[in-house]
Formats: C-alpha cells, sequence, structure tokens
C-alpha cells in the first residue's frame, strides 16, 4: 500500500469516526450536546483535525443523514423482499419506516428535520437520499393506483408516513394505536 492510499485509509477512517461519534453522543444526548468541541474530546483530536473534515456541525449532520437514508433504504428494501403480495409489502414498508423513525431518533432528525445542507428534490441531491426515495417507490408503484403518478403518490405516502412518526414521537398521538394507523393508512391509500 502507498503512502497516499495509507493516508486516505486513515482519512476516510477518521471522517467514520466522526460521524458515528456525532450520531451516538445525538442518540444519548440530542444534536444540542454535538459540538466539535465535544467531538474533539471524545475522539481524542484536535478541533482542527475536524474542521480539516468538516467545516462545522451542519456537514456533520449531513453525514449522519446520508447514512441514515444508506440504512433505511437498506432496512425498507429487506422488509419488503421478504413479504409476499402488494398488501404486505406496503405494511411491511410502514412498519419499517416508522420503526427506523422510532428506533434512531437522532438519526431520523439529522435526515429529516435539521439543516444538513443536504439538496432534496433536486438534480443535486445526493444518491443515498435518491435510493432511499426509491426504495419507497419500488414498493408503492405498485399499489400507486391507475392514472397516479407513482412518484407523487410516494411523495404523499411517505408525507404521512412522516407525520405519524413525528407526531407520535412528539407525544402527540398515543403509541399504542401504531399498528391500527399503518393498517388504516394501507387500506385507505394503496390500491392492492
Amino acid at each position: 500500500m502507498s503512502v497516499q492510499e495509507r493516508k486516505q485509509r486513515e482519512r476516510a477512517d477518521r471522517e467514520r469516526l466522526i460521524v458515528a461519534t456525532a450520531r451516538e453522543l445525538a442518540e444519548q444526548q440530542g444534536w444540542d450536546a454535538v459540538t466539535t468541541r465535544r467531538l474533539a474530546e471524545r475522539i481524542e483530536y484536535s478541533q482542527p483535525v475536524l474542521y480539516s473534515h468538516f467545516r462545522g456541525k451542519r456537514e456533520i449532520i449531513g453525514a449522519v443523514a446520508l447514512e441514515g437514508a444508506a440504512e433505511m433504504a437498506a432496512a425498507l428494501r429487506a422488509a419488503t423482499s421478504a413479504a409476499d403480495g402488494p398488501r404486505s409489502r406496503v405494511t411491511a414498508l410502514a412498519r419499517t419506516y416508522l420503526g427506523f423513525a422510532t428506533r434512531n431518533p437522532a438519526v431520523y432528525d439529522a435526515m429529516f428535520e435539521l439543516d444538513g445542507g443536504l439538496a432534496f428534490a433536486d438534480e443535486d441531491t445526493p444518491q443515498p437520499l435518491k435510493d432511499a426515495f426509491a426504495a419507497l417507490l419500488e414498493t408503492l408503484d405498485e399499489v400507486a393506483g391507475d392514472g397516479v403518478h407513482p412518484g407523487l403518490f410516494t411523495e404523499v405516502f411517505w408525507a404521512a408516513l412522516h407525520g405519524l412518526a413525528t407526531l407520535t414521537r412528539a407525544g402527540r398521538l398515543p403509541p399504542g394505536d401504531t399498528e391500527s394507523r399503518v393498517q388504516l393508512l394501507v387500506d385507505r391509500l394503496a390500491v392492492v
């Protein structure tokens, strides 16, 4: 391995450590606790080293969001591929999405609530975000209904899931009724 390759690998390792540490700290104490000073202390690097990877907290949030989008896409695809039939796939997709939001609140916030400097619904949208949307579209395309644009249907279904996730996490909806909400959403929106 050349010196250049070793330096690139070490840089990538440091970057992964920064993102993992930020994510861990955010999940434990919230995003307000994530500062470059605290991250530098936790990973035992100086703040200038952090700034050589990320210009600030906003970019770190963006990196966590991209990582989370890739994880969500993989989870959605795994859940839907294991389901048999369109209705089961849509139900699995909804459960998996809501479960991801519940199990990873700081990551979910980085993806959809906080400013990570990422473009959505744009040519410049990073590939992991496009892929997460594609993971939704792949399943929802088959239940959009005649004459309904699959992308538009996916946006509406996603918005409903996001609303359920956000309102439940905020304590605005009772958490015990999640399964009933999923079934209502599938029954009323998905044409199967």
